[in-house]
């Protein structure tokens, strides 16, 4: 079988406007293919449909469909809804639109888009005015051009029907994407070429038959790009390998359950982190999450905490996120805590007396759905860690796997530190 990119790993491309604007012809037309049903019905397109995509020049993408934004009745509200759902895990937003019909709806949408703007997340929306082969409103075209200039908002003029200016909508889009998206590195900048890069992937109840999981082979894949040497092991085997090897590993990754033992077996000179935090910088951001660590000791019996799972599995008998982490956590707190555990793309559960919430590793989902998960806890001041991070720091090897990234072992001193040490003296 062919494999594919993970649709985690491709940049989501979210395809919003009123119905009939020309949205799932657009798709067909960006992609060359019957991608979309098209309909002169309004409202073809129900709820948001994405489908992973090749795309020249831009190469693997995710492209969402969506319904309308002007959607009518009960059901119509609740089709909205879930389009601007989507628009938590959309990296780029074409909002397809007319000249005649761009309006007040739309300049809500772009203005509610905008206020999202910061220097770290650059304003991810193009406006796309389809039909450009029917005739156009001119005074109406040079009042909607000097709005979006006035306010920096990107635009082109394209026709899904006659092909016209796709080519060049694909080619701003493939430009926008990197500025948008950042780095999508994953180890890259720990290694260099013929470096060794000692990997130790256990293989237990979790592990599934016959493959390694995601995370583990898309190290192991960018380690290879990167023209390094890759000696995969199981942990038992760790001191056998380092005393084999003629050369100093530049780096030792290990699955975040097995750093417990790993930590105290490798030397101090060798740099050491795990999967999970590799793919918490990836994917999210690794300083709040170490700040979220803080949570800990304020934890009291009876509070609520939050385990937000990407994906839905069937729970193991040690499953981490529902066995061994509230394990490990009532015995460094002696907490009696409620856990709350939502699985699946969305937090889609209350949060509001939640007290911490516990983000997996994300390998299902993309970095703009983690970075919203991480928006959603500071919005509602609730502190937000992840399944790496807390597990190295409930076995007392946070410090070590953490100092390859200096912002994030920086604020691991200035925030955590102390309170992990004295919590350690009162044990």
């Amino acid at each position: 079988m062919k494999k594919k990119t993970p649709v985690s790993m491709r940049p989501h491309i979210g395809i919003f406007g009123i119905r009939n604007a020309g949205k799932s012809s657009l798709i067909n037309a960006v992609t060359g293919q019957q991608t979309a049903i098209v309909s002169e019905t309004a409202g073809t397109t129900t709820d948001p449909v994405g489908k992973a995509m090749e795309i020249l020049p831009l190469g693997p993408v995710f492209i969402l469909d969506t319904a309308g934004l002007d959607d009518a009745g009960e059901l119509g509200e609740k089709r909205i809804k879930k389009s601007l759902l989507a628009l938590k895990r959309t990296d780029l937003i074409l909002l397809v639109t007319t000249i005649e019909e761009f309006g007040d709806r739309d300049k809500k949408f772009i203005e509610e888009q905008s206020k999202l703007q910061t220097e770290r997340k650059p304003r991810n929306i193009v406006i796309v005015f389809n039909k450009s082969d029917l005739p156009q409103p001119e005074d109406k075209k040079k009042e909607v051009e000097s709005y979006l200039k006035n306010r920096d908002i990107d635009y082109i003029f394209v026709s899904a029907k006659t092909g016209d200016n796709i080519r060049e909508l694909r080619l701003k889009i493939a430009a926008r994407l990197p500025e948008i998206i950042g780095t999508d590195m994953i180890i890259g900048d720990l290694i260099s070429n013929e470096d060794i890069v000692v990997q130790l992937i256990p293989i237990d109840s979790a592990a599934p038959k016959g493959r390694i999981i995601l995370p583990q082979e898309q190290v192991l894949r960018e380690a290879l790009d990167k023209y390094s040497i890759s000696v995969v092991i199981q942990p038992q085997q760790l001191e056998l390998t380092l005393a084999v090897l003629n050369q100093k590993p530049s780096l030792v990754i290990t699955d975040s359950q097995a750093i417990g033992f790993v930590a105290p077996n490798t030397p101090d000179d060798i740099p050491l982190t795990t999967y999970s935090i590799v793919f918490s910088r990836l994917k999210g951001e690794l300083i709040p999450f170490v700040e979220g660590l803080s949570a800990i000791s304020n934890l009291q019996d009876g509070d609520k905490v939050m385990i937000a799972e990407a994906c839905t599995h069937h729970t193991q008998p040690d499953d981490i996120g529902r066995v061994k982490i509230p394990k490990w956590l009532k015995e460094y707190t002696g907490k009696e805590l409620e856990y709350v555990i939502n699985p699946g793309k969305m937090i889609h559960q209350d949060i509001s007396d939640i007290k911490m919430i516990i983000q997996c590793g994300g390998c299902m989902i993309n970095r703009k759905e983690m970075l919203s998960r991480i928006e959603l806890a500071k919005e509602n001041n609730i502190p937000i860690t992840n399944y790496g991070i807390i597990i190295s720091h409930l076995h007392n090897s946070l410090q070590r796997a953490i100092k390859p990234f200096p912002d994030a072992y920086r604020t691991y001193c200035e925030v955590v530190k102390d309170v992990h040490e004295s919590h350690s003296e009162n044990e």
